[in-house]
């Protein structure tokens, strides 16, 4: 019996060994099989997440191109700022809010902010959210002393644009903002990140691509505690180029300034041979720098208000009114019904098809130049009528109203209107009549005409007949030969010349100043108060800046409101210039 059990026991061990076989093969299959799978199926996707663990990139933000006026005074540039963040893949629900509670005690911040900030900041791709805005050094300080203990949170610097001269030119200059996450998945491709700011508006949105310059980089190996091992790259981020401008810095402040008075309205002040802006500023106005980083609420709202300052006047279309003469004179005069020495009856009143219209004044038989200087309405009505509105209309387009200017700002430019007998037609279903033409020889009815197109109007009468492309970055001049009759151009400098030495705009008739020449114009818009202009240029035979002044709903007269513009534009820019004013 002893026998017997040795030996079935002995029998028994001898399966034990191939049992503990089968379990480690099976156990070593089972981890040949997960690695394969980790290193040979899964192996780049792992390795890419080792990296992301290991190697973070700290990328650096490039500096946005300045913003120089023609002489290389500053009108933008850029300013460092520093923001709250935190990376919302490290930070849960639960612990959020013992991290919120730190960081408003730490930085003084409220909590009710915190939490808003991350409520509207969360996104599905999982981008770090902007807690604050614009810490200050206190508070980057006591960050950066308890920053191991807020994991999750970072601070980190950002740069903004920033406008030393508030609201000059803002128009003009525009503003940048922040990249929407619609506008980042359109971009990324062409090297934008999220936290890109990009132009809105002006020339910073025209010459995004040659201000913005390009985002550079660190590369470096972080161990477990995320503290910096080594460095493993490093490109230096590259600024964008600046910008020189045609504008002149003092002849813009005083454009601003004279803009005071008027509640809207807007200036244009132009080279007259090469078409550089020298000055174009916009009532009501703004600060680009609220878009640095943001405007608030509040500050939303007023932007959006009913005096939409964010619009820039110079490129908006309003009633020429007498100013429009000018055009007229014109059509009459190429037209070859009538004579450069032609007179023609002024009156108190003009009376036809049944209807009278009124004057201010009558002074006989009268040529062209006098008809200018004392802008006499029935001289005008009686050209009208007898050119018919063909040959007006056909002078306007000659003269560029009714087109674009080709600015480079030509998104947020109008190309005014002229409402001749086909437009009468097509938009409003009515015929042409008497009266359409009466009104439009004297820049009433249907006309629209930009302060800008204006400004390239009185070029073409100052600089001998070339219709010149206006532009705010310096260019090679472009300009086109309207075909003007000299005769023609003799008659309209000698009527803008008497204008000022002895019509409706004397107050320009300066010593002080060189020779002006220009036309007033006042613009009715029943109900509102009437619309005040005025153009000209200077010095008055060989002339290096047109100015166009425009005052909406200002009431007054072109005389009286918009010529005093004009005159503090004319005295900024020809101050220390030797003066050959007066009649």
């Amino acid at each position: 019996m002893a026998a017997y059990g040795q030996a079935g026991r002995h029998s028994g061990m001898g399966q034990q060994p191939v049992l503990l076989l089968l379990v480690v093969v099976l156990f070593s299959g089972a981890m040949v099989a997960r690695l394969a799978w980790l290193q040979l199926i899964h192996g780049a996707e792992n390795r890419e997440r080792a990296d992301e663990n290991r190697i973070r990139l700290m990328p650096r933000n490039p500096i946005r191109g300045r913003l120089l006026d023609r002489h290389g005074q500053v009108l933008a540039t850029s300013r460092l700022t520093y923001n709250l963040y935190i990376q919302p893949r490290e930070v849960s629900e639960a612990r959020w809010p013992e991290l919120r509670d730190r960081l408003a005690s730490l930085l003084g911040l409220a909590v009710a902010d915190l939490n808003e900030r991350r409520r509207s900041g969360t996104n599905a791709e999982g981008f770090r959210i902007e807690l604050a805005q614009s810490l200050g050094p206190e508070q980057v300080l006591r960050f950066r002393e308890q920053a191991s203990g807020l994991r999750g949170a970072e601070v980190d610097v950002d740069v903004l644009r920033s406008y030393p001269n508030g609201r000059l030119a803002a128009h003009v200059l525009g503003y940048t903002s922040g990249i929407t996450e619609e506008e980042y998945e359109r971009l990324r491709q062409n090297g934008y990140r999220i936290r890109d700011r990009v132009g809105r508006s002006g020339l910073e949105k025209v010459f995004e691509s040659h201000l913005r310059g390009e985002w550079g980089g660190q590369q470096v190996e972080v161990n477990a505690a995320g503290q910096v091992q080594r460095v493993l790259g490093d490109k230096p981020a590259k600024a964008g180029k600046d910008l020189r401008l045609t504008l002149d810095l003092p002849l813009q402040r005083a454009a601003e300034k004279a803009l005071d008075g008027v509640r809207k309205g807007a200036i244009v002040a132009m080279d007259p041979q090469t078409g550089a802006i020298r000055a174009m500023a916009s009532r009501p106005s703004f600060d680009p720098n609220v878009f640095s980083p943001a405007p608030t609420s509040k500050q939303w709202a007023a932007l959006n208000g009913p005096d939409a300052p964010l619009l820039n006047r110079a490129f908006r279309g309003f009633p020429p009114a007498s100013t429009f003469k000018i055009v007229t004179t014109a059509a009459a005069l190429e037209s070859g019904i009538y004579q450069p020495d032609d007179k023609v009856l002024t009156t108190d009143s003009f009376c036809y098809a049944g209807l009278c219209y009124g004057d201010h004044g009558a002074h006989g038989m009268v040529g062209f130049p006098f008809a200018l200087a004392v802008s006499s309405n029935t001289f005008y009505y009686r050209v009208g009528v007898r050119i018919g509105p063909d040959a007006l209309f056909k002078a306007a387009r000659r003269l560029g109203y009714g087109s674009a200017t080709g600015i480079e700002l030509t998104e947020e430019e109008t190309p005014g209107l002229l409402g001749d007998q086909a437009w009468k037609k097509e938009v409003l279903g009515e015929p042409w009549t008497p009266v359409d033409t009466i009104t439009s020889a004297i820049g009433q009815g249907a006309l629209q005409v930009t302060p800008l197109q204006m400004a390239r109007l009185y070029a073409a009468v100052a600089n001998g007949g070339w219709l010149v492309t206006p532009h705010l970055v310096e260019r090679p001049t472009t300009r086109t030969r309207i075909g003007l009759k000299p005769a023609t151009l003799a008659v309209l400098q000698k009527g803008l010349r008497m204008v000022v030495t002895e019509g409706t705009a004397r107050l320009l008739n300066d010593p002080n100043l060189p020779p002006v020449s220009g036309k007033t114009g006042t613009g009715e818009d029943p109900p509102r108060p009437d619309h005040a202009w005025f153009g000209g240029y200077a010095p008055s035979g060989h002339p290096t800046l047109v100015i166009v002044a425009f005052g909406e709903n200002s009431g007054g007269y072109g005389g009286t409101v918009a010529a005093p513009m004009v005159k503090a534009l004319m005295t900024t820019w020809f101050r220390g210039t030797p003066a050959s004013g007066g009649s």
